[in-house]
């Protein structure tokens, strides 16, 4: 007997890794990032009324929501864990007992928001009690033996504090709106674009940095041009004193040129002046 159940737990493993691996084909981005999404809906009839091994899981630590329907599923012992797991869908199977929902809370009590356990079997409140100090806001228990019990969903509620809404009713007797699931559906989406909000401030911090640091680099070649135009300018005020100077000396030559041409001239004057003096001088000597 116990080779039989080892033989159905093995044909049964390959049938949820069939199932698991077409589910992830036909998931959104797949096969470039892991799927957020697993749906699982009678692809298997389970023979022994378990989940597979917890190693198929394994690979979806980022897994969001998971819905197993129709899956002849008598326990949830092997329920694998599931820390991002926000909605969590198990109608039309064969679950019944506290054990079954302890198991949810082990393997996605900090994050399950959404969960749907219609057409089972359980039979009383009490079986409800390890969803008391979860956060559950939606649980659908349609079809099951409790919705009988008296006083059922005012039951529920105290039961479960962050209850809202009970088989799609709030404790008013309200359905559901569509907002609210838009409401829902649009948290979901903020928490992911929150995720990638920050890597990319990281990755646009980077590129600023980047820009700033070229930038930095720019300005000290400015620098740099501006220094070698500056020194260039010197040079070029330091050529025209130079020229300058250079003037001054061409002049001073002239200077004394015209220095000694003075001299010459006046020497002329004087040698010029002196010769009528001597001829007066001879012409009074003769008429004496």
């Amino acid at each position: 007997m116990a080779g039989a159940g080892a033989v159905a737990a093995g044909e049964d493993d390959a049938a949820w890794e069939r199932a698991i691996n077409a589910s992830v084909k036909n998931a959104p981005n797949s096969p470039f990032s892991a799927p957020k999404t697993l749906t699982l809906d009678g692809a298997v009839k389970s023979s022994t009324g378990r989940l597979p091994s917890p190693a198929l899981f394994d690979r979806f630590p980022s897994l969001e929501e998971l819905s197993v329907a129709g899956a002849r599923l008598s326990s949830l012992a092997g329920l694998p864990r599931l820390p991002a797991l926000r909605r969590l869908s198990l109608p039309d199977n064969r679950l019944s007992g506290a054990e079954s929902l302890a198991a949810v809370a082990e393997s996605c009590g900090g994050t399950i928001r959404h969960l749907d356990l219609g057409n089972n079997r359980f039979a009383s409140v009490e079986e409800l009690a390890p969803l008391s100090a979860l956060g559950v806001e939606t649980l659908d228990l349609y079809q099951c033996p409790v919705t009988k019990v008296k006083g059922y969903r005012e039951k529920v509620f105290a039961q479960i504090p962050s209850l809202k809404y009970l088989d799609g009713v709030d404790a008013e007797g309200n359905d559901r709106l569509e907002s609210d699931e838009d409401e829902d559906d649009e948290e979901d989406e903020e928490d992911e674009g929150d995720e990638e909000g920050g890597e990319e401030g990281e990755e646009e911090g980077e590129e600023e940095d980047g820009e700033d640091e070229e930038g930095d680099e720019e300005d000290g070649e400015e620098d740099e041009e501006d220094g070698e135009e500056e020194e260039g300018d010197e040079e070029e005020e330091g050529d025209e004193a130079e020229d300058g100077e250079d003037e001054a000396d061409d002049n001073e030559p002239d200077s004394a040129a015209d220095d000694k041409t003075k001299e010459t001239n006046g020497s002329k004057a004087s040698t010029g002046s002196a010769l009528p003096s001597k001829r007066k001088r001879d012409s009074e000597d003769d008429g004496k």
